[in-house]
């Protein structure tokens, strides 16, 4: 693989929909009992990378207060080898497809991502986010002992969210479960790294 990337930190912009999802201990022997955040993004211009993305991420307090992202898909080449290799974040490829539309003050953002031609998750989101006052955030990931910084600001709220995890798939433990939240983060601004 030739893609290059950006180098660090990466100054990104886009949209972002996610849902919070409880894993009981004894749920999934392979997967750590506790909250997880299921998140697809749209990775959009000015960003030095375009592209779309889906993680999973979990809070960890050792050796660092930080999420571990222990599930992540991109369509771009680029973007997985940078993550990999600047972060050690463990991008995998898959094939994003989004549709949105506006009705009134709601919008509406309906994704489905495959791998291999094979269904990994669809989701559906509606939410009021024009009408968000922009927030900072910050937070870092941690992976194989590289903490990654992020920062910025968005248009937050709350919103309407549901999924469908292909119980055959690489979520396929999601399958099933109703998410706790659903949140949608309009027009972010990150400095990623």
């Amino acid at each position: 693989m030739a893609a290059s990337y950006p180098p660090a930190p990466w100054q990104m912009h886009g949209q972002l929909w996610g849902s919070l999802f409880r894993v009981r201990p004894g749920d999934h022997p392979d997967r750590a009992p506790g909250v997880y955040g299921v998140a697809l993004v749209d990775y959009e211009e000015p960003s030095p990378l375009t592209y779309g993305e889906l993680l999973v991420a979990r809070a960890v307090r050792e050796p660092v207060r930080a999420v571990t992202i222990t599930d992540i898909w991109v369509d771009s080449e680029a973007s997985m080898l940078g993550g990999r290799e600047l972060w050690a974040i463990p991008k995998g490829l898959a094939e994003f497809d989004l549709s949105t539309r506006t009705s009134g003050p709601v919008h509406h953002a309906t994704w489905t991502v495959t791998r291999e031609q094979r269904p990994v998750c669809s989701a559906w989101f509606a939410d009021l986010s024009q009408a968000a006052p922009r927030l900072p955030f910050r937070g870092r990931t941690y992976a194989e002992e590289i903490t990654a910084a992020l920062t910025g600001s968005s248009r937050s709220l709350p919103c309407r969210g549901s999924w469908s995890f292909d119980a055959a798939g690489p979520l396929g433990w999601l399958h099933g479960k109703r998410s706790l939240a659903s949140f949608r983060m309009r027009d972010f601004q990150m400095s990623f790294g």
